[in-house]
């Protein structure tokens, strides 16, 4: 769904926290989409603080449920003047060309200027940067800061910076969450917007779906932030306000400000990117003497199963008798794989296996359906003869079930930072990513972690936990010890 078929639609959310926001959200795209389709609202934004983890996922959910995902990321933008004070920006997506700078953009704050822990964007990275809305942050933002500070002057001026640096997509964010100081700053955010002329939004910062769910949430937040609820010194980031509003709740909100409510659904419609998923992007692999691609594939399967021949068969009469089976059953599979696409991601792991290997790298001889393939095992990705233990191959790879292939390597985890730096020079540090993996809360580190928070005894928390059966599902059935 790339566009909003009406402007009567009153308004729609630009900013909201999921559970991949990870310190202080905790809602579930699931059901961030359902609210969304249940409120009738036809788009909303998915803003998670510093990254895009959940972006994929919302996209896929939004758009089966015909609503319109609308891209973004919640920032820290570098404080010059006090690295511990940073101040925050709302950066939305129009296109593809803007989600490419968006992912640079947190790309370079996480490789490049972290401070304590947090990656931070600096300002000047967002010179020339097209494809993006950007909404000032609220309080949060450097103008926020400056207005609630009483420093008008410097908050003009830093308006006046910003719509030189993205005229037509910069807008001062206006907010009313729940916190007291909320009506002086859109006051003075008002005021401010009259005399830099620049348009103003309405957002509502969304942690939470309901608002029964505030505890919850902040539980969630001390747990994060290793304290306690009842610390008196804890700062109270969020209100019990910060839940899904439908429409009409923030009609009355903003009654009296309906053009910050319009122009929620004017950056709406201007924000359409479209992913191409499913489709892999790989690294070309460099072909010696520019050989075809393929043509070097199949030369490197036929040489490596020469080799792994004289090896299994040492016996010249016996490897005439079994040449025809592998032979047979190399040409199937290269077939399958070049039919696929998929020669040149068979030539990059054979490369930085065999690589390990030749270089003191322990590596495994190969685990999962992977070990199915004569080809990997000619190419030294395996080390397991498919045929004498009869697996199959199109458990790997189906042309009739079209995925990308997955090779389960293991390498030596005191060596392994080699193969991967030797990846990385031989086909471009840009071309190579290591995979994030989240952990999630268990019931018995939830008893625990709660019971913290809550201040309660760490041995009642930890005799309750213990009361958890523990479930393992095994072979489709579920074990309870």
């Amino acid at each position: 769904m790339n566009k909003i078929a009406t402007s009567k639609i009153p308004f729609i959310h630009l900013r909201t926290h999921s559970e991949f926001s990870v310190v202080d959200g905790i809602i579930r795209i699931d059901d961030l989409i359902k609210k969304t389709a249940k409120f009738n609202q036809p788009a909303i934004a998915l803003t998670d603080l510093s990254n895009i983890f959940g972006l994929i996922k919302f996209y896929k959910s939004a758009r089966s449920a015909g609503i319109k995902p609308i891209a973004g990321c919640d920032v820290w933008i570098s404080n010059d003047a006090n690295r511990y004070k940073p101040f925050r920006l709302l950066i939305l997506v129009k296109n593809y060309d803007g989600y490419l700078n968006l992912c640079e953009l947190l790309t370079r704050s996480f490789l490049e200027n972290q401070f304590k822990g947090r990656p931070e964007i600096c300002k000047q990275w967002l010179e020339k940067k097209s494809g993006l809305i950007i909404l000032s942050g609220g309080r949060e933002g450097d103008i926020g800061h400056a207005l609630t500070s009483g420093n008008n002057s410097l908050a003009l001026q830093l308006a006046y910076e910003w719509k030189d640096m993205f005229p037509d997509e910069y807008y001062i964010e206006l907010q009313r969450p729940g916190f007291l100081s909320d009506e002086s700053y859109v006051q003075s955010a008002l005021n401010l917007s009259t005399k830099a002329d620049l348009p103003v939004v309405a957002t509502h910062p969304i942690q939470f779906i309901n608002k029964d769910e505030f505890q919850a949430h902040e539980a969630r937040a001390c747990i994060a932030n290793s304290i306690t609820l009842n610390d008196e010194n804890r700062v109270r980031k969020f209100t019990e306000e910060q839940y899904f509003l439908n429409s009409q709740e923030m009609i009355q909100r903003f009654s009296d400000i309906p053009i910050a409510l319009e122009n929620t659904v004017e950056i709406a419609k201007r924000c359409n990117l479209t992913l191409k998923l499913g489709k892999c992007n790989l690294p070309n692999f460099p072909v010696p003497n520019k050989i075809p691609l393929d043509d070097y594939f199949i030369s490197l399967s036929k040489n490596g199963l020469e080799k792994r021949l004289k090896f299994l068969f040492p016996d010249k009469s016996e490897r005439l008798r079994k040449r025809d089976e592998y032979y047979n059953r190399l040409f199937k599979e290269c077939e399958t794989i070049i039919q696929m696409g998929f020669s040149g991601y068979f030539l990059i792991v054979q490369d930085f296996i065999n690589w390990g290997k030749n270089n003191n790298v322990p590596v495994g001889p190969g685990r999962g359906s992977g070990a199915g393939s004569l080809v990997a095992y000619s190419m030294g990705i395996t080390d397991i003869d498919p045929i004498r233990y009869n697996l199959i191959f199109e458990r790997f790879l189906n042309p009739e079930r079209i995925s990308m292939p997955d090779f389960d390597i293991d390498f030596c985890q005191e060596n392994r930072e080699r193969v991967i730096d030797y990846v990385k020079k031989k086909y471009g540090r840009e071309a190579v990513s290591q995979i994030v993996t989240y952990g999630t809360l268990g019931a018995k580190a939830v008893i625990r972690d709660i019971g913290r928070v809550l201040g309660l005894p760490y041995t009642l928390c930890d005799s309750l936990s213990k009361l958890i059966p523990l479930i393992q599902l095994i072979h489709g059935h579920y074990l309870v010890h």
